[in-house]
């Protein structure tokens, strides 16, 4: 199979250097949009991230459409298309795994390559396989959505899970005793990649969708509690939708953008009816919830 690679690079506009913490929180999600675009594995590089994406498959006006959504105002992105070497990068970007990630005492996030000590303890061991997708624990966003899902009592709740990703939302919130849990992607891998991780878990109450919240508008459906760690322009583009999939007295857990995108939501939030609750912060990012009274 021929692959192209795609070389992003992050620059700042004032032309400054850019803080690695800054460039690091670009880099992730950059790699999110772009595997909305079709990117199916990437590399950190000094200036940015490399991506690869089937040749077949390549669209520049797909980038540029996914590029209109990164949310960092002061950093401009900058991208070049070549042909790639023919080699495996799936298998490449598999490997390399990520260290296993403790919340507390209550959860244990690992990949296949990291297997826990047997001095491990906790509540909830999660595998998840490292494959194209966004979402093993590694970042704020995830970390804060996973807590907040720990700190409730989700048992015998239905679950709905935007841009699920590798599905360790949905996969967590089974584990805390979720009875149903709908999630959907844009990312064909992403759909394929939560029902292999949650294969792996041994969780079977997740049902797994391709496309974006419009697969979900119309079904009829109504959940609990929702969750979307997704960046910012989808989130306010889409919570109308979301809105209308929340039950009377439900939940709504949103992140993926930072504290400076606070007001913004909130005000979206709140022309649709549901009202804020709580606000977490860590390393810049923020976690919302809200209730839909």
């Amino acid at each position: 199979m021929k692959y192209n690679i795609i070389k992003f690079d992050i620059s700042r506009k004032d032309g400054d250097n850019i803080d690695e913490t800054i460039m690091q929180d670009a880099r992730d999600l950059l790699a999110a949009l772009a595997g909305e675009a079709g990117c199916e594995s990437f590399e950190n590089t000094e200036n940015g991230i490399n991506g690869y994406i089937q040749t077949d498959i390549t669209d520049k006006n797909a980038i540029d459409a996914v590029l209109d959504f990164f949310p960092f105002n002061e950093i401009s992105v900058a991208y070049t298309i070549s042909e790639a070497e023919d080699k495996n990068w799936n298998r490449q970007w598999e490997d390399a795994g990520f260290e296993p990630i403790a919340i507390g005492n209550r959860c244990m996030i690992h990949d296949t390559k990291h297997p826990l000590s047997p001095e491990a303890d906790a509540d909830i061991d999660i595998t998840i396989d490292a494959r194209l997708a966004f979402g093993t624990g590694t970042h704020e966003t995830t970390r804060m959505i996973v807590t907040q899902l720990l700190d409730t009592d989700m048992t015998g709740k239905s679950v709905l899970d935007c841009g699920c990703g590798t599905g360790i939302l949905s996969i967590v919130a089974s584990k805390c005793g979720a009875c149903c849990i709908t999630g959907y992607d844009i990312d064909e891998w992403s759909v394929r990649n939560t029902e292999h991780n949650a294969a792996i878990n041994n969780v079977s109450n997740i049902n797994v969708l391709h496309g974006d919240v419009n697969i979900v508008a119309e079904d009829g459906q109504m959940f609990d509690i929702v969750l979307a760690n997704i960046n910012r322009n989808i989130l306010i583009n889409d919570m109308p939708v979301i809105k209308n999939k929340i039950k009377k007295g439900g939940m709504l857990i949103i992140s993926g953008f930072y504290e400076s995108d606070e007001q913004m939501l909130k005000d979206k939030a709140a022309t649709t009816g549901l009202t804020l609750e709580k606000t977490e912060r860590e390393n810049g990012w923020s976690m919302m919830v809200f209730t839909l009274v």
